[in-house]
């Protein structure tokens, strides 16, 4: 069975890149997969030449795609605009200033052709072309703690080089800056995941969009990632357990007043453990609200649309074996 590939670039301002990356890629490709392959170059709204460069180069390779978006949206949007549109049983993924080498390429597909039981692999700078102190340091504490928090062990989660079985990233929607974490869900739809070293260029054109400031975003986006992958489809046991212990509490210091009052004649008026009985019932009563709110929103969100908490991988029955 013939396998259609799709290779997605988000890019912003790399008009000086843009004709050496597509003429490596040309190189690579259509050697090895001629007339079964598509490339898609998302513009995410660039301020420079870039779309020019984009739409003259189109009409030069019929397997060039470009997406033009209204504005920039960031990498996580500009990614999914090319998931959306690609047609590939399996997608690749790379970013547009040549740092990344389209020459691994090959082996990474046969990697995932060959081995069926490979959802996502994962590209790992191991010589890393980059400034030390702003990124190659802080990438690395970012990668030791997204992999413990998440489970999920990689030592290059920033690598924009990887390749997916459409039927994973497909099940999958990226939202702010999410795009880093798509190990770590796809791992949470089922995917089987390896990690393999690539190779890296020292960036020659353009500057770099990243910036030392976006490890307080990782950090945050972690904090998203944790809360989703555990509580995403029971939201009612994150705040539920919280509640419980609250509303006990609270209860408990009622009795002990309601005993010191009744049986003991003692004024509970003014006691500051009565205002926080009141507080904790409060507070408890919010929770599990707020866990039961959840809950609705939950259905809200699959049931309407068809959209199932699972991805089946196969279904086998009797009728096979016949």
């Amino acid at each position: 069975m013939t396998i259609k590939i799709s290779v997605v670039i988000p890019v912003f301002n790399e008009s000086g890149a843009i004709t050496t990356l597509i003429k490596k890629i040309d190189n690579v490709l259509s050697k090895n997969y001629q007339g079964n392959f598509e490339v898609l170059l998302v513009d995410d709204g660039s301020t420079d030449n870039t779309n020019e460069v984009l739409i003259k180069e189109k009409t030069h390779f019929n397997w060039l795609k470009v997406i033009t978006l209204a504005r920039n949206y960031g990498q996580s949007t500009a990614l999914q605009a090319g998931f959306d549109f690609s047609t590939g049983d399996i997608i690749v993924t790379m970013d547009g200033d040549l740092q990344n080498e389209p020459e691994d390429i090959p082996k990474l597909l046969n990697l995932i052709k060959e081995n069926k039981n490979i959802d996502l692999i994962s590209g790992w700078r191991k010589n890393r072309y980059d400034a030390t102190v702003t990124r190659k340091i802080p990438s690395k504490i970012a990668n030791s703690l997204i992999s413990k928090v998440t489970g999920v062990k990689l030592h290059d989660y920033g690598c924009s080089l990887k390749v997916y079985r459409s039927e994973i990233i497909k099940n999958i929607r990226l939202y702010g800056e999410m795009h880093r974490f798509i190990p770590a869900i796809a791992a949470e739809v089922g995917a089987r995941i390896i990690e393999v070293p690539v190779k890296h260029h020292p960036r020659t054109t353009g500057v770099s969009k990243y910036g030392i400031d976006r490890t307080a975003r990782v950090l945050l986006d972690l904090i998203w990632i944790k809360f989703s992958r555990k509580f995403i489809h029971r939201p009612i046991h994150a705040f539920g357990g919280m509640a419980l212990i609250m509303l006990i509490s609270g209860l408990l210091i009622f009795s002990w007043l309601f005993f010191e009052k009744i049986f003991l004649g003692n004024d509970i008026g003014g006691r500051p453990l009565l205002i926080l009985g009141l507080l904790l019932t409060l507070i408890g009563t919010q929770l599990l609200a707020v866990g039961l709110v959840g809950e609705l929103l939950t259905r809200i969100y699959h049931e309407p649309h068809g959209r199932k908490q699972y991805l089946i991988k196969k279904i086998s029955s009797s009728e096979d074996n016949q």
